[in-house]
């Protein structure tokens, strides 16, 4: 599953065989097809593998005990990952966008996938007293799905650096800091 999450995110869904998920998970092809009929399947399996890892980041985050510090160390981690960003992306941000492109369902999976994130970045700025927190979630993961995209365009890293500190310091306004 890391391989098909890894090989999705570096090639797009519609680039990406089987085989190649085969190869860079290092099993027989025989081996994928056993647990996967189809590269929808597959999909499906990396979306919600994606939702998995929100999951266990959002759990991790929330150990932190002030949510504008769970909200810095968010934008901290989407900075650790500049580089990747600048050579494929954000890497759920482009499986949802490639899959909004069809018209099999798969794209309202995805759609929970961001929906999840937006709630639960909501839930912080309701903590921190912000009725407006509906509205700063979205200005948030938008900013960063924007950085990402700019990023990855660009191929500067060094982008993302700089408008996640930009962000961490709205964040820190925001909470009135």
């Amino acid at each position: 599953m890391r391989a098909a999450v890894r090989i999705f995110h570096e090639q797009g869904v519609e680039k990406t065989t089987l085989g190649d998920i085969a190869r860079a998970a290092e099993v027989p092809l025989g081996n994928v097809y056993y647990y996967f009929k189809t590269k929808d399947q597959l999909v499906e399996a990396a979306v919600a593998a994606h939702c998995a890892q929100l999951d266990t980041l959002t759990a991790q985050l929330d150990t932190l005990p002030d949510p504008a510090e769970r909200l810095r160390t968010l934008v901290a981690g989407w900075v650790d990952q500049r580089e990747t960003a600048a050579r494929f992306g954000c890497p759920f941000g482009t499986l949802a966008s490639e899959l909004d492109k069809r018209d099999d369902g798969l794209d309202r999976a995805a759609a929970q996938v961001m929906r999840a994130l937006l709630d639960w970045v909501e839930s912080q700025f309701a903590q921190l007293g912000r009725a407006d927190a509906a509205a700063l979630a979205v200005e948030l993961v938008a900013a960063y799905q924007g950085m990402s995209v700019l990023t990855n365009t660009l191929r500067d890293p060094g982008l993302m650096a700089a408008q996640g500190e930009r962000l961490r310091s709205w964040i820190d306004g925001v909470a009135g800091r």
